[in-house]
C-alpha cells in the first residue's frame, strides 16, 4: 500500500448508518500492517473519579485524541474515546510525531489536570504476531462525522501491554504543552429523561463465541432502540447553553499556558454568552446558527461505539434497563459474554471543534460519575469472582 493509500484507509472505508451494523463482520476491514496503535490512560482513574475528578478523567482522555490529532494535520484517522483514555490507530510513518504527542499530552495532564496518564505505541506487526488483529468499520452517527468501530482484539491487547509497562512513551518533561487546539469541556452534565444514565461494556467471553455474541449484541441495541432516540442521553435539540465557569477554565488550560490565560477566559465567556444569545434569539452570526450547532452536536455525539466489544453510555428507563441486565447475566452465565455497567444521573459530554463554525464538531459522551471507567472496574471485580462461569 502506498503512503497516500495508507493515509486515506479510514477515508475509504464504506460507511454504515445503521448501528446494528456494529455485529456485521462483512463491515470490517484489517487495519494495513505497517500501522501503529497509540493509545493512553489515567492511573488510578477510579481514585481520581471517587475524589470527584471525573470531568478532568474525561478531559484527559479527551485530549490523547486531541494532541495526536493535531500534530499530524488533523488526518482522518480511527480513534476510540473510552473515558479515561483513548486510541489512535496511525500510519507507522507518524510514529515519531505520535510519540512526541503523546509524551507532550502526559506532561500537561500531570501539570494542569496533577492525573497520571500513561501512554504506549503498539506496532500493529507485534498484534498479530499474537494472532490476533484489528479490524475497522467506519459508522456515520452523523451526516458530518463517522466514528471507528474495532474488532479483533488487538486493540484490547496493546492496551494490556500498555498497563505492562511494555511499549512504553516517556513523558516530556514538566512544562511541555501539546496542541490541544479545539478541546473544549464548556458544558454542563446532561441530566437523564428516561430514568438513569447508565455505561455499559460487554465482551465477548472468549473468541469461540462470535455468533452467540454477535446474537446479544443486536438484542441490547433493541432494547435500548425501544427507548426514544434510541435511549440517546442528548435530547434531539441539544444540550442547553449555560455558562459553566469550571468548565471555561478547564478549557482556557487546555489553551494557553498559565499567566496567558485570562484573555483566553474572556475570550471562551464572549464565545459563550454569543451563543447563548444567538440560541435564545434564533439569529444567526457569521453563518453561525447556535440551535443547528446544538443539532448536529447531539447528532455528532459517540454515545455508542463497538471497541472489542459493545460500549455504551444509554439514557433508559428501569425495566428496559432491567431486561438488558437480564439478557446480559444471561449470557454470562452461559459464557457468551462478561459485561460491567455502572448507573449514574447524568452524562458528560467532551468535545473536540477542529475548526470553528464547521460542522466537523466531535464530541465525546460518557457518564458523568465514573461512567466507562467505573464499569470496566466493575467487569474486572467479576472476573475476579470465583462464581462468575465463562
Amino acid at each position: 500500500m502506498t503512503p497516500a493509500a495508507s493515509d486515506s484507509f479510514f477515508e475509504r472505508l464504506p460507511v454504515f448508518t445503521q448501528f446494528e451494523g456494529v455485529a456485521l463482520a462483512e463491515n470490517y476491514q484489517p487495519l494495513p500492517n505497517d500501522w501503529i496503535l497509540a493509545t493512553a490512560d489515567i492511573v488510578g482513574s477510579t481514585s481520581a473519579i471517587a475524589e470527584g475528578q471525573y470531568k478532568a478523567v474525561n478531559m484527559a482522555g479527551a485530549s490523547v485524541i486531541s494532541a495526536v490529532l493535531n500534530a499530524v494535520g488533523r488526518k482522518t484517522f480511527p480513534f476510540v474515546f473510552g473515558g479515561d483514555g483513548a486510541l489512535v490507530a496511525l500510519p507507522g510513518g507518524y510514529l515519531q510525531t505520535a510519540k512526541d504527542a503523546l509524551a507532550a499530552v502526559q506532561a500537561w495532564v500531570s501539570d494542569e489536570l496533577h492525573l497520571t496518564l500513561r501512554a504506549a505505541i503498539v506496532p500493529m506487526e507485534d498484534v498479530r504476531a499474537q494472532g490476533l488483529d484489528v479490524r475497522v468499520a467506519r459508522f456515520g452517527a452523523s451526516p458530518d462525522i463517522s466514528y471507528a468501530m474495532l474488532t479483533g482484539g488487538g486493540a484490547s491487547w496493546a492496551e494490556a501491554q500498555m498497563k505492562a509497562g511494555r511499549y512504553v512513551v516517556q513523558p516530556s518533561p514538566a512544562g511541555t504543552r501539546p496542541d490541544l487546539t479545539g478541546l473544549s469541556c464548556r458544558w454542563n452534565p446532561i441530566q437523564s429523561h428516561n430514568g438513569q444514565i447508565v455505561s455499559i461494556i460487554a465482551v465477548p467471553a472468549s473468541t469461540d463465541v462470535e455468533t452467540n455474541f454477535q446474537e446479544l449484541v443486536g438484542k441490547i441495541i433493541g432494547i435500548a432502540a425501544e427507548e426514544r432516540r434510541a435511549s440517546h442521553p442528548l435530547p434531539e435539540e441539544g444540550p442547553p447553553i449555560v455558562f459553566n465557569l469550571r468548565g471555561i477554565g478547564r478549557e482556557a488550560r487546555a489553551a494557553a499556558p498559565a499567566g496567558k490565560r485570562f484573555f483566553r477566559k474572556l475570550a471562551i465567556f464572549g464565545q459563550v454568552a454569543l451563543t447563548y444569545i444567538l440560541d435564545k434569539t434564533g439569529r444567526s452570526a457569521g453563518g453561525f446558527n447556535a440551535r443547528t450547532y446544538r443539532q448536529e452536536l447531539a447528532q455528532n455525539s459517540d454515545f455508542r461505539k463497538f471497541d472489542d466489544g459493545l460500549k455504551m453510555t444509554i439514557d433508559i428507563d428501569a425495566p428496559r434497563l432491567a431486561r438488558i441486565e437480564q439478557v446480559l447475566e444471561e449470557a454470562s452465565s452461559s459464557g457468551v459474554a462478561r459485561y460491567g455497567l455502572h448507573k449514574q444521573d447524568s452524562a458528560l459530554l467532551t468535545c473536540f471543534v477542529p475548526v470553528p463554525m464547521g460542522r466537523e464538531h466531535i464530541h465525546f459522551i460518557d457518564g458523568a460519575a465514573g461512567g466507562y471507567a467505573m464499569a470496566a472496574n466493575n467487569l474486572k471485580a467479576k472476573l475476579a469472582s470465583p462464581t462468575l462461569k465463562i
